[in-house]
């Protein structure tokens, strides 16, 4: 069994974010390659953007602390912290509309 505080790791997460050319920062926290599911926690600065990308697989985003837009196409989604997204199955990108931390889950099609 391992633990590990979520709390910490998105304080550090954000930390990196903030100082980060990109605005952007991510740890994996569960998974990886070799595994069905991924989870990794990203941070994201104020106005940044993780841009347009493919879908890899059945996923979701849980905001933890502030908040965000999930865009695809036309559609978009507002999170704030506690919300969970579901990402749509097309491409999609996110954006920070002020200091944000999420949990991506991805559980990817084989």
């Amino acid at each position: 069994m391992q633990k590990m505080s979520l709390t910490a790791l998105a304080r550090h997460q954000l930390g990196i974010a903030r100082t980060s050319s990109s605005g952007r920062s991510a740890s994996t926290v569960y998974g990886g390659h070799e595994r069905v599911m991924r989870q990794t926690m990203i941070a994201l600065r104020a106005g940044s953007v993780m841009s347009e990308h493919e879908n890899p697989g059945d996923a979701t985003v849980h905001v933890l602390s502030g908040r965000v837009r999930l865009v695809a196409g036309s559609d978009e989604w507002e999170g704030s912290g506690g919300d969970l997204l579901i990402v749509p199955e097309r491409r999609h990108s996110l954006e920070a509309d002020e200091d944000s931390v999420v949990l991506l889950s991805v559980a990817k099609r084989t």
